[in-house]
């Protein structure tokens, strides 16, 4: 049975834009056998390698037996294990992209080596023939954009030469609400019931927006519950307490990082590292964005520095960690 637009991305959840622009070159390609060769691009856990497996199921195969009933065949390749385009087209392009249809799928794709880069650069430039063709050694490779289809994902897209990126059409995803991101925990937990505002006004709030992140926490949930199939408000809390699980989701690291602007009026980055132990570009890419995000923390010319509302976070944690003391 040949696939149909709506069908293609049953299993996702929100990511509408995405979906509708998606949608709009799979009618497309249903009419001319041609879709855009895409960039997918998105923060880490957030499904934009799952969407693009998606969406290449509304890739129908136009050759042989299978013709207008199943989709190309998927190439996934880890950018990192490319190291050199002669690796590129020996243990790639030449055994499984040349002369059949296919759809490559090119994760990480910061992780390009330079000249893998340069050589795609010639592949997938765009001409009205949607055709190219690239010479390396004794190989002359024919691509015809009607048969390959070019997909790469990233969350690091400013690693991404620009000039490739020009020949891709972007795919951006949008970041998960709270309902959407307990709408995929129920997904994944048909059988449980959950005591009514859990998932959305608790545990969603944990999850920093992050779609992987609810699929674990379901895992997590799962193991809790067992066989009784419920999850209270009164099970998250012991849940959280167990599991070391902190409000708005902070890692030990940030409440660390917290905890030194607390002691400091302000605080330079290479203070923070010294602290850490973790590199300069670590704490501003994984620690101090969702801090700022949270209006925990303010960066200013004279260094960092604790908000009102950061303050009054670890107030609240050093209260409830007195509390559990007390208890103990």
């Amino acid at each position: 049975m040949t696939t149909t637009n709506n069908d293609v991305f049953h299993k996702i959840v929100g990511q509408n834009k995405a979906k509708r622009k998606l949608n709009f070159y799979l009618r497309g390609h249903k009419q001319t056998g041609i879709v855009p060769n895409m960039m997918f691009v998105a923060p880490k856990g957030s499904g934009k390698t799952y969407l693009a497996k998606e969406f290449r199921h509304g890739l129908i195969r136009r050759e042989g037996e299978d013709a207008g009933a199943k989709p190309k065949q998927l190439v996934e390749v880890n950018c990192s294990t490319l190291k050199s385009v002669k690796q590129f087209f020996n243990a790639l392009i030449i055994p499984h992209v040349n002369d059949k249809e296919v759809t490559v799928l090119f994760d990480e794709a910061s992780e390009l080596p330079k000249d893998v880069t340069m050589a795609l650069l010639t592949i997938l430039q765009p001409n009205p023939q949607n055709k190219n063709s690239f010479s390396y050694d004794d190989y002359t490779v024919d691509f015809d954009f009607a048969r390959q289809t070019f997909l790469f994902a990233t969350s690091e897209i400013h690693k991404v030469f620009h000039a490739l990126t020009d020949r891709l059409e972007r795919i951006d995803l949008e970041e998960y609400t709270q309902a959407q991101l307990s709408e995929i925990i129920q997904r994944n937990l048909p059988d449980v019931s959950f005591e009514a505002g859990v998932l959305e006004n608790e545990v969603a709030t944990v999850l920093r927006g992050n779609a992987r992140s609810a699929q674990k926490m379901a895992n997590d949930i799962r193991a809790f519950v067992g066989q009784t199939n419920q999850f209270t408000c009164e099970n998250w809390e012991e849940m959280k307490m167990e599991l070391g699980i902190n409000s708005f989701g902070l890692t030990p690291l940030e409440i660390q990082i917290m905890r030194t602007l607390a002691a400091r009026k302000e605080t330079s980055l290479t203070c923070l590292s010294a602290v850490t132990g973790m590199s300069k570009e670590s704490i501003q890419k994984d620690v101090e964005l969702y801090l700022q995000k949270l209006g925990m923390m303010v960066i200013t010319t004279l260094g960092r520095a604790l908000t009102a509302k950061g303050f009054d976070y670890l107030k609240n944690l050093d209260g409830k960690e007195l509390a559990i003391r007390s208890v103990g």
